[in-house]
């Protein structure tokens, strides 16, 4: 069987889709209904063994949250490749959201985001493109300092 589309890319990327992390409380990571897939929200993974905790702006520069948002969302295609069984399937994505952790002053959401569009858009080319939102928040679960989920077309 010969390897194509977005499982290919990411074998030209040299990536390699994380163990996917569990859900940190009573929900799943992943659903299908229809053509559609829906993720719940996704955290950087540990880096070193280190789950990142704190706050943009604070702990972490928006070039850092830049990096946390493209390791969420490996997480998150590692999450949708588990149910799918191949990222193939994917026609393309539809929303991206993401939950930035951030101080009262932070001001660089949509550059901390693109570090989850601009892997997608790598990744799937024309099909990763997504309409999204993105929000500063006083905390989230754990304290990581991001979370993205995605709606996408199967």
């Amino acid at each position: 069987m010969s390897i194509s589309g977005p499982e290919l890319k990411l074998r030209e990327l040299g990536i390699v889709l994380p163990s996917i992390s569990p859900p940190a409380g009573n929900y799943v990571s992943v659903i299908r209904t229809g053509n559609l897939v829906l993720t719940s929200g996704r955290a950087a993974p540990a880096i070193d063994g280190v789950v990142p905790k704190g706050k943009l702006g604070r702990e972490y520069t928006s070039d850092e949250g830049y990096q946390f948002a493209r390791l969420a969302c490996l997480d998150l295609l590692a999450a949708v490749q588990k149910e799918l069984s191949s990222l193939n399937q994917i026609v393309r994505f539809v929303e991206l959201h993401g939950a930035l952790n951030t101080t009262e002053d932070f001001s660089d959401h949509a550059h901390v985001l693109d570090g989850a569009s601009d892997l997608l858009v790598e990744i799937f080319g024309e099909a990763g493109m997504h309409v999204r939102s993105v929000i500063g928040v006083h905390s989230l679960r754990n304290g990581v300092p991001l979370t993205v989920k995605a709606t996408l077309e199967v």
